[in-house]
């Protein structure tokens, strides 16, 4: 699939405040993964905790939030992953879908998606 990095802001709450962040886009990621030390600077706590199963096949629980992401003008809340402080932060396949936004890997961006259906 291919992975690049974009621009994303983080909050909270939707008034924020909010950070921008340098993500790694991750289609591969079910989750948007965010070093503890930001999560927690922003506020954002923890709900409940999840086991996953890394790259490596070892597996780790994390804790889960919930935070506000804003890319390319739209805004959303999403779930997050507690990640370690030297986790990179990754921008996962469901707050892309959230927010109704596709990864483009061979152009390197992020695209809206065209059509919504509804079953």
């Amino acid at each position: 699939m291919g992975t690049f990095r974009h621009s994303i802001e983080l909050g909270a709450g939707p008034t924020g405040p909010f950070e921008t962040i340098d993500a790694l886009v991750d289609t591969g990621a079910a989750y948007t993964t965010v070093p503890v030390a930001i999560l927690q600077r922003l506020g954002v706590t923890p709900h409940r905790q999840e086991t996953f199963v890394l790259a490596g096949g070892r597996r780790v629980a994390r804790p889960l939030g919930r935070a506000w992401v804003r890319i390319n003008g739209r805004e959303e809340s999403t779930v997050v992953v507690f990640g370690d402080d030297s986790t990179p932060v990754l921008l996962g396949a469901h707050t892309l879908e959230g927010l109704s936004l596709a990864a483009d890997p061979v152009n390197r961006r992020l695209v809206p998606l065209p059509e919504l259906y509804l079953l």
